[in-house]
């Protein structure tokens, strides 16, 4: 994997069990110390009988950060951060260039540890699962916790029908519904990512085909096609012009009704208008977290107020 993370997500396609849809609700798996899945909020454990939840069940999961640091080699680029991010939000991190942003996200589903020489030490708590304890499945965290990149990186040799399906192909389970199951859970995923509509007729085309807004989007399907809890974005329209950039930050509002989103971004304009909650960070620390609207126009630290007003960074 490059330090800037744009091969990566192929690691995510490693064999893993893909649970079938029920009538309460998509099963989520939550990875466990011993690899298994388990059960969420609605969803029966074995052998008991399935029960009517009393409210809906929320379709992402908090993420929790607790003394998280990063290194590189000897260097310290994430010192120290605790930090929340709540199932079903947005959270934007700003900050400026090399300020352990991307590093910090790259540690929540532990895709930092891929770069030769790198580690990180603390606790990364998802939905009060330490990922990084010794018992947990990595594949199961990559799993649950996807990740979009700042360049589109759909698989060149693949159409867009196979770019989606990667993940589903490679699982160990596919479920009885064979191939009919299997596109339909294709064109589920175009949907949630907004593309169904325009790449429906041309679903063997090649994915490296499409336009860069396009590209972006299928790489969202591809996250969305195995059913995450958390979706990362590190500066996921960075590369793309403002129709395309829109769409995003569009399909952005509608996903976070099923999952928990955590964006980077440079962009101090985005994060106004897609982020729940913004964190700033400077020199690898957490300066400070808040409601987005706080953090723009009443900030408590001068250094916030300083980097959003356009003084540095």
């Amino acid at each position: 994997m490059s330090v800037d993370g744009t091969t990566s997500e192929t690691a995510s396609l490693e064999p893993t069990n893909v649970e079938p849809e029920s009538s309460t609700g998509r099963e989520r798996i939550a990875p466990t110390p011993d690899g298994t899945s388990q059960p969420t909020a609605g969803q029966p454990a074995d052998g008991q009988a399935p029960a009517k939840p009393a409210t809906p069940a929320k379709q992402g999961l908090s993420v929790k950060l607790e003394g998280l640091r990063a290194f590189y080699g000897d260097a310290e680029q994430v010192k120290g951060i605790d930090l929340e991010f709540n199932a079903n939000q947005v959270t934007a991190i700003i900050g400026p260039s090399g300020c352990g942003k991307s590093t910090m996200v790259r540690c929540i589903n532990r895709m930092h540890e891929e770069i030769p020489g790198a580690r990180a030490q603390g606790r990364v708590l998802l939905d009060r699962m330490d990922v990084y304890d010794p018992g947990v499945d990595v594949v199961a965290v990559r799993r649950a916790i996807g990740m979009v990149f700042q360049k589109p990186n759909p698989f060149p040799t693949m159409s867009v029908f196979d770019n989606v399906a990667a993940g589903l192909r490679l699982s160990a389970g596919r479920g009885p519904g064979g191939k009919a199951d299997l596109r339909s859970r294709v064109e589920s995923a175009l949907r949630g990512a907004g593309l169904w509509d325009e790449v429906s007729d041309r679903l063997d085309a090649p994915g490296a085909g499409l336009s860069g807004g396009q590209q972006q989007r299928l790489c969202i399907a591809r996250s969305l096609a195995v059913e995450p809890e958390v979706i990362l974005m590190d500066e996921p329209c960075s590369a793309l012009d403002p129709i395309a950039t829109l769409k995003i930050e569009e399909l952005i509002e509608e996903l976070k009704q099923r999952v928990t989103i955590v964006i980077v971004t440079h962009n101090m304009q985005q994060a106004a208008r897609v982020a729940d909650r913004t964190a700033f960070m400077l020199s690898g620390e957490l300066v400070e977290v808040g409601p987005t609207e706080d953090i723009f126009t009443n900030p408590s630290d001068s250094r916030t107020e300083e980097y959003v007003t356009g003084k540095f960074g």
